[in-house]
């Protein structure tokens, strides 16, 4: 079982490999996302939580019903936080639990025909699961267009990788951006996605992939989602907490058999690994400002608002396209160290069974 386990997650490594994310090819995500979508709207729908309208567009009441309206309505706010947590927490069961037991029933259904086509179609799910080469791809894009001085199409290109506003950042915050987001997807996309398979196999790396992706939709403290989105928000820091320390493990270990500053990463990792909000995404994101010697993170916009936020690094140098390329080193070496630390655990765990059975 084990040595099966390691076969599968080395062959769909290497599928990543070698084929990323063809844009042709349907991805599991996009159900997830569909999945999460339809059930924000059930959840709305079954626990009595709207849509917060922008203030002005309900009609006037009428004077004499206006006290009535205002007593009711206080008692309505009052118990909305409430219930958009029970809804947040309906949606977030819901779509974890279709989300692995999708790829358990197909496993299931698999091995019932014959053995190999089961495993077959285990690689293929986990191969689906991670994002290394796609991450360089997208943000190799980036980089092609800046070093061919095109900063609207590095704009545009950048647009598709993160989750902030992109018209007001100059060619230095692009670059910021890019190596931020292939920083925080060093964990999300690749070390994470492979902890998962190897500790429960192609439904965990669902799972795992389920809650990210709910996190990236509703996980935001805006008027939307403050309240339904809290525990999809809770969940992604609960299943990313050891994967993300890992991986910036993984990352300092690989600055230093890259001749990159090993030193430097691990120096601004005790320092600034916490400066987020969130406890898990300053994990390597300040290894890689230290490995690169670059200041990362600071005020950035969403929806049109500025969030103010810490910087990550010291600016020891200003930023350059070319740290995009070297934030993949890191990537890739980060990847290839957390892939051979799983296979080596699950050989040793498997001679030890056999060394010392029962």
């Amino acid at each position: 079982m084990l040595l099966e386990r390691a076969f599968v997650v080395g062959a769909a490594f290497l599928l990543d490999l070698a084929l990323g994310d063809p844009h042709w090819l349907w991805h599991p995500v996009r159900g997830m996302g569909c999945l999460t979508a339809w059930g924000e709207r059930a959840v709305r729908r079954l626990f009595g939580v709207p849509v917060l309208r922008p203030s002005g567009e309900e009609g006037g009441a009428c004077p004499e019903e206006e006290s009535a309206r205002d007593a009711s309505g206080r008692r309505a706010e009052a118990s909305r936080p409430a219930r958009e947590r029970a809804a947040g927490a309906a949606l977030a069961l819901w779509v974890l639990f279709v989300s692995v037991a999708v790829p358990i029933v197909l496993l299931c259904a698999a091995e019932q025909i014959g053995h190999g086509l089961r495993v077959g179609l285990e690689i293929w799910m986990s191969y689906r699961m991670l994002a290394m080469k796609s991450l360089r791809t997208e943000s190799g894009r980036v980089y092609r267009e800046l070093a061919a001085g095109n900063v609207e199409g590095a704009r545009r290109a950048v647009s598709m990788i993160v989750g902030r506003d992109t018209e007001r950042l100059s060619a230095d915050g692009i670059v910021r951006a890019a190596v931020e987001t292939v920083a925080e997807n060093t964990s999300d996309g690749v070390a994470a996605p492979l902890l998962y398979l190897f500790l429960f196999g192609a439904p965990g790396g669902f799972g795992y992939k389920a809650v990210n992706t709910m996190d990236s939709m509703i996980g935001y403290r805006n008027e939307r989602y403050r309240y339904l989105g809290t525990a999809a928000a809770r969940l992604d820091d609960a299943v990313n907490f050891l994967p993300a320390r890992l991986s910036a493990a993984a990352m300092i270990l690989a600055a230093f058999l890259l001749r990159m500053d090993g030193k430097g990463a691990l120096r601004i990792y005790r320092r600034d690994r916490r400066k987020h909000k969130s406890p898990n995404s300053a994990q390597t994101e300040a290894v890689c400002a230290g490995a690169l010697g670059i200041r990362l993170a600071g005020d950035a916009w969403y929806f049109g608002e500025r969030c103010e936020k810490p910087t990550i690094g010291d600016d020891l140098r200003r930023v350059e396209p070319r740290d995009i390329l070297r934030a993949h080193r890191l990537l890739y070496g980060t990847g290839w160290i957390v892939l051979a630390a799983g296979e080596i655990l699950c050989g040793a765990v498997w001679l030890a069974g056999r060394w010392f059975p029962g």
